[in-house]
């Protein structure tokens, strides 16, 4: 009932049970060899010594580090400093055994090494504690080295002891199935493979998967044993049920009851793609299942914590990049007629306008030629990119690549119009052609960078970047905040879809 949305009422006219369904069925059991199996989720037999060693490796040398140092409260620093880091590691999943087709979180252990100096900058500055911070640091570091290498050690256990990846059964209507296949091929960073596809009724699929045989439009006898042979030729050890009109309530129980007696396992698709599973919450009333569908970030600490970083982060940067910044001023003063700065509107949270900084890489009068190569836009939406703009100076390729005509921004950042992370900030009249569904992007402050940055930037499509957007406005987090700007760094460097 929760997996398809809205449940239909139970009426006495119903599909009749088929004689297949009546009596036990006589149907080929899948079988379970090596890495069938169901892959273990608990907490495991070595999280506890993992536990133990990260929490010593930190605390034990950090506080000798302060002691020998003189720091005043080493072993309270010390003890905070270990209690933060064993929630950091604790929130972010990093003791939970990561179940096949779960992607690795944003941060690595480094990040999260990061996000704990961080939340320790924040809680001292508060406190008003009296350590020296960069003795702190360098008290910390023994910490991100254990903890690196009990990860490592940890992982190369996982791997040695089972096979992750699962032989996926596509099974649905033709459009659940093409979008079921195509998103899973299209990526590389769960552990679900599709060995073969099984659509209901008559239609095309335009997947390349292979289709060892077709479901009937209406619930038949042979449902399971159609789907158990299917699964037995390609050797799959898991069946992907997308339901659809014709996969009611019913048909899917009954599939089930039948998949699971002849050893299959089973997942629905849930039509929840673009919400996170951490804010996914199954419960049951009444004999229904539900999904509890937690709401997203908007009041709170997080958001105030984010607010904080981005302040802090734009004085930070401002201050530390200021040569650089001078530099780049007098270098497009010198190459280029026309001001510095490039200040143009654009719509912010709410859709509120205001004036976003940046340095000029185009001609004086780039924004009265724009009108003229509208014909050649090469962006499928309402957003104007070119690979190849006639307007952008020969110094403005160069920053652009870089992204360092962006740094600018950073005033927006600390004026609080902007974040450093979020959505890319539209311009007004590309926000005059949004629909609702793309509106919703401006729920959340625009970002220095974000999703769209760190996976193509310009090479994306138009709705590929609304998608990203959409699903950093549901699903954003202080942490998932510290992994999309350490990504932005291999982003930056690459250069790929900047122009």
């Amino acid at each position: 009932m929760g997996l398809a949305g809205a449940p239909r009422p139970r009426t006495a006219s119903g599909p009749a049970r088929g004689r297949g369904f009546d009596r036990p069925e006589q149907v080929p059991a899948v079988s379970r060899g090596r890495g069938a199996g169901a892959p273990h989720t608990g907490p495991g037999r070595l999280l506890p010594l993992v536990v133990c060693v990260e929490l010593l490796g930190l605390g034990l040398p950090g506080w000798l580090v302060l002691r020998a140092d003189g720091q005043p409260k080493a072993l309270a620093g010390a003890v905070a400093a270990t209690v933060v880091w064993c929630g950091v590691r604790a929130g972010r999943g990093r003791y939970a055994l990561r179940a096949p087709g779960r992607p690795p979180g944003a941060l690595t252990t480094p990040g999260d090494w990061l996000l704990l100096i961080g939340l320790l900058a924040v809680l001292w500055t508060v406190l008003d504690a009296s350590i020296d911070p960069a003795a702190a640091v360098v008290a910390l570091i023994p910490g991100l080295l254990t903890a690196a290498a009990a990860s490592w050690a940890r992982r190369l256990t996982r791997s040695g002891r089972r096979r992750t990846e699962r032989r996926v059964l596509v099974v649905g209507e033709a459009t659940g199935v093409d979008r079921a296949v195509g998103v899973l091929t299209s990526r590389e960073d769960h552990g679900y493979r599709v060995v073969a596809a099984l659509p209901v009724g008559a239609a095309t699929l335009s997947c390349e998967a292979p289709v060892p045989g077709r479901l009937a439009p209406a619930p038949a006898d042979d449902d399971v044993s159609t789907v158990l042979g299917a699964a037995f030729a390609h050797e799959a050890d898991l069946a992907l049920v997308v339901p659809g009109p014709q996969f009611a309530e019913e048909r899917l129980r009954r599939l089930t009851w039948g998949l699971h007696d002849g050893g299959l396992e089973l997942s629905v698709l849930s039509h929840l793609s673009e919400t996170a599973a951490d804010r996914v919450r199954p419960s049951s009333a009444a004999g229904l299942t539900l999904l509890h569908i937690v709401p997203p970030l908007r009041r709170g600490l997080q958001p105030a914590l984010k607010a904080t970083v981005d302040r802090a982060g734009a004085v930070c940067g401002l201050v530390a990049l200021a040569p650089l910044l001078v530099l780049i001023a007098a270098a497009v003063r010198v190459t280029s007629k026309g001001p510095v700065f490039h200040r143009q509107i654009r719509q912010g949270q709410h859709n509120r306008p205001f004036t976003m900084w940046k340095f000029r890489t185009m001609v004086a009068d780039a924004e009265q030629r724009k009108a003229r190569l509208a014909a050649v836009n090469e962006n499928d939406g309402p957003m104007f990119k070119m690979r190849r703009d006639p307007r952008v100076t020969r110094l403005g390729r160069l920053l652009r690549r870089s992204s360092l005509d962006e740094l600018p921004q950073l005033i927006n950042v600390l004026k609080g119009d902007m974040s450093l992370v979020g959505p890319r900030p539209p311009l007004p009249d590309e926000v005059s052609r949004y629909d609702e569904r793309e509106l919703r992007r401006l729920a959340v402050k625009p970002g220095l960078t974000g999703l769209w940055q760190v996976s193509g930037r310009s090479d994306l499509s138009w709705q590929e970047t609304v998608s990203l957007d959409l699903w950093y406005v549901d699903n954003w987090s202080v942490a998932t905040d510290m992994g999309l700007m350490a990504r932005t760094l291999r982003a930056v460097t690459d250069g790929r879809g900047a122009y």
